[in-house]
């Protein structure tokens, strides 16, 4: 399998806002507890892992899914 590649911050930004909007961020979700620990600052937010920003599994197959 190869290797994942990396995803640009600022879509990965974008893609973690489409995900929030799309997803109710419930009690005790990924997202929940994300924006709970990160208080909306986006360089402790899971996604927000350099150099290569995969570090939310969400994101990560969304930016997947659409780059095949």
């Amino acid at each position: 399998m190869p290797e994942p590649r990396p995803i640009p911050k600022d879509i990965a930004a974008r893609l973690c806002i489409e995900v929030r909007a799309e997803r109710p961020v419930r009690l005790l979700s990924q997202c929940w507890g994300c924006l709970k620990a990160s208080k909306g600052d986006q360089t402790k937010m899971c996604f927000h892992h350099p150099p290569d920003f995969r570090g939310c599994g969400l994101v990560n197959r969304r930016y997947d899914g659409s780059t095949r």
